[in-house]
This record gives C-alpha cells, sequence and structure tokens, in this order.
C-alpha cells in the first residue's frame, strides 16, 4: 500500500504539470501566429506604399479665393471656378476646399487677405500641398484680364504665371478654363480661343448677346393727303377711319455677327393694323439692324410692304376728291391715294427705326420709334415688346 501511495501524483503536481502543457502548447503555436502578423504587416505595408506611389503620380495643389475686380464673380466664387478646372485637367490632386477651410481655421492665417507668395507658401506648407495657386481676374474696359500664378511650396518660388486678356463677354468660367488648361500645360479648345481672345475675329456665337424675338404692339400716325383720304366719308371714297392707327405684330431676329457688345441683325416685323376702324390691313418690314452697348441701342432700315386699296385722283380747288386724271390744263395733279373702290395694291416705302432695349432679369422690353418718308403719305409710329431670354448655363 505504501508502495502504490508514492508513486499516485500529488494534486499540486497535476496542477504544474497541467500548466506546463498549455504553456507548452502555446509555445508550440507562436511560430504560426508570427507567421501571419508577418504577413498582415506585409500586405499592410504594401498597399499603403502602393497608394503612396499612386499619389506621388499627382502633384497635390490647393487653391484659395482668387482677387476679382469689377466682375460680377467675388474672390471665393473665381477660387471655386479655378478649382473646378484644374479638377477637369486631371493633372493635379486639388485638395478639396472644405478640408482647405478647415485646416486653415485652425492656424492663424486668414484667407480672405492672403495673395501675396510668402503667404501662400506658409499655408501651403500648413497644408501640406506640393502646390499652391492663386492669381487675379480684373475688368479693364472692354477687356478682361486673368492672371494666375503657380507657386512650388517646397522651394518657394512662383513655377509658372500666366496672364490672358479676353474680351469683355459674359464667359468668365470658358475664360478661367483656357488659362488654367494653359498653367496645366494642356492645349485649350481653339474655338473658345478665337472667340475670346481673338480681337480681330467676328464672333458668331448666340451666347455674346441678346435677341428680341417676341410680340411687338404699338400705334402709328399717317400724313399728307393719305390721312384725308382716310379720314373720308365711305360715300366719297374714303375709309372713315383715323389716321392714328394702332398694330399688333411680331417681331423675329436672324443675328449673323455679335462681337463683344455689338450685334448685327435681320429683322421680320409682320403686323396687322386698323382692327380699331374694322380694317384688316396687313403689312411687313424687313429690316437690317445694329445693336450698340449693354443699354441695347438699336438702328435699323429697309422696306416695308403694305396691301392698301389705290385708286388715281386728284382734289379740286375746294378740297373734293376726284377720280380719275386731272383735267388737262386745270392746274390740279394726279395723285395715287388710298381708295374704297380702288384696287389693293402693295404698297413699298423706307422705314427708319431707333430704339433701345429695358432689361428686369431676364425680362427684355424693346422700345422703338420709327419713321417712314413718302411724300403725300408719310407715318410716324411707335411700338414696344417683351420677351423672356433665360441664358443657358455656363458649362
Amino acid at each position: 500500500m505504501r508502495t502504490l501511495r508514492k508513486r499516485l501524483p500529488s494534486k499540486q503536481s497535476l496542477r504544474r504539470r497541467g500548466a506546463i502543457a498549455k504553456h507548452l502548447s502555446k509555445g508550440a503555436n507562436m511560430p504560426a501566429i508570427q507567421n501571419i502578423f508577418r504577413k498582415t504587416a506585409f500586405l499592410a505595408a504594401t498597399m499603403l506604399l502602393s497608394t503612396g506611389a499612386f499619389a506621388q503620380g499627382k502633384p497635390t495643389i490647393a487653391v484659395l479665393n482668387i482677387a476679382t475686380k469689377g466682375l460680377v464673380q467675388d474672390a471665393q466664387a473665381m477660387g471655386y471656378l479655378v478649382r473646378l478646372e484644374l479638377e477637369k485637367t486631371g493633372v493635379y490632386s486639388v485638395m478639396d476646399r472644405y478640408e482647405v477651410a478647415d485646416v486653415v481655421a485652425k492656424a492663424p492665417f486668414s484667407v480672405d487677405s492672403c495673395f501675396s507668395k510668402t503667404c501662400l507658401v506658409d499655408i501651403g506648407r500648413h497644408l501640406g500641398v506640393a502646390k499652391m495657386m492663386s492669381g487675379s481676374a480684373e475688368r479693364f474696359g472692354e477687356k478682361i484680364v486673368i492672371t494666375l500664378r503657380l507657386i512650388d511650396v517646397a522651394s518657394g518660388t512662383i513655377e509658372k504665371s500666366e496672364a490672358t486678356e479676353y474680351l469683355n463677354l459674359p464667359e468668365v468660367q470658358k475664360m478661367v478654363q483656357i488659362s488654367v488648361e494653359k498653367m496645366a500645360g494642356l492645349p485649350p479648345d481653339p474655338t473658345l480661343v478665337s472667340m475670346l481672345i481673338d480681337y480681330n475675329t467676328p464672333i458668331e456665337s448666340p451666347n455674346t448677346s441678346f435677341t428680341n424675338n417676341g410680340p411687338r404692339m404699338g400705334f402709328s400716325y399717317t400724313m399728307g393727303d393719305a390721312a384725308k383720304r382716310m379720314q373720308a366719308p365711305k360715300d366719297q371714297g374714303g375709309f372713315g377711319m383715323w389716321p392714328l392707327m394702332f398694330q399688333f405684330g411680331w417681331q423675329q431676329e436672324i443675328s449673323y455677327i455679335s462681337a463683344g457688345n455689338f450685334q448685327a441683325l435681320v429683322e421680320f416685323v409682320p403686323s396687322i393694323g386698323g382692327l380699331e376702324s374694322g380694317l384688316l390691313i396687313p403689312s411687313l418690314s424687313t429690316l437690317q439692324g445694329f445693336r450698340f452697348g449693354k443699354l441695347g441701342l438699336e438702328f435699323a432700315l429697309g422696306p416695308t410692304f403694305r396691301l392698301v386699296q389705290l385708286a388715281d385722283g386728284y382734289f379740286d380747288n375746294a378740297g373734293t376728291w376726284h377720280l380719275g386724271d386731272a383735267p388737262a390744263g386745270s392746274g390740279f395733279t394726279t395723285k395715287t391715294l388710298p381708295d374704297k373702290s380702288g384696287d389693293l395694291k402693295i404698297v413699298t416705302s423706307l422705314l427708319f427705326v431707333g430704339g433701345l432695349t429695358i432689361h428686369s432679369g431676364y425680362l427684355n422690353i424693346p422700345l422703338n420709334v420709327y419713321f417712314s418718308p413718302r411724300k403725300d403719305a408719310s407715318v410716324v409710329g411707335f411700338s414696344f415688346g417683351f420677351n423672356v431670354h433665360k441664358k443657358k448655363a455656363v458649362e
């Protein structure tokens, strides 16, 4: 019995053996666990290196505000346009404006007044970017000048600068596009260059100005002997109408030259009048028009055609109208004037028009006065109209 008791292990011994076995089992798995950690670390490092290599393919760049003068866009809006066009080039990795604002807000910098090279370099180092872009956009008379500077943050030097003069046209984003593409070393669209930069090239683009297509209404006043025949009673061959006649019509324009604030047009204006006297008198004017300036000051001239009943006759000493040719030796003059019993004929005359266009938002209100000289039937008048013109969004 004593021999058997000596051979049986005690409880303490069993605990030690269990702890040793557990420790040995852990020790046996350590190489495998370490191998897994090594592989995971290698994969993570590979991913980081590949990501860093990709980021190094595009230099990082930040754009703050772009100073403006005489433009609708403020410095912040112009900075947004430059940032947008930079992203489109795909040459740089452009830092998001919200990231820039977040970093700058925590630093002792004022973005609104940071346009100098020293300030831009300091902010660029704080942002951790390789390049900074700044510049200005200013209006000088009939020109818009956009200047951009590319600053290398590491060396603190101006790497590249570009200044371009553009025509004074409402296409600021396209101007920014050209300047940014030049800074990025990309060839700009030659059509845009021709339209916005070349002063000697006529701009045939509907986006540089407006057209006044739309309804027209107004009145005309006929003078001379024709006015007498219009007012004469119907039983005397007259029309029994007033010489003041209201008109309603439509103006259709075709712009064939549009350069800066100058526009050359062909205008067609069909209209009807005489409704207030129970008559229907159609007319058509075909005009060559020229429009100048932002107010839309306009001058036009061209032939006008009317359908009128005409007959030959003469006035005697009492002012009475007689049909037919004047008797020989009477001293009376035969004239062709409106007459109810006459034949329907096309009457032509020359029309001179002047006016301007009032703008209210997208609403255009053209105002015109006109004069048509004829020996016995001169006409003066006034017309106005309206149209809504919403410019297409700039791409």
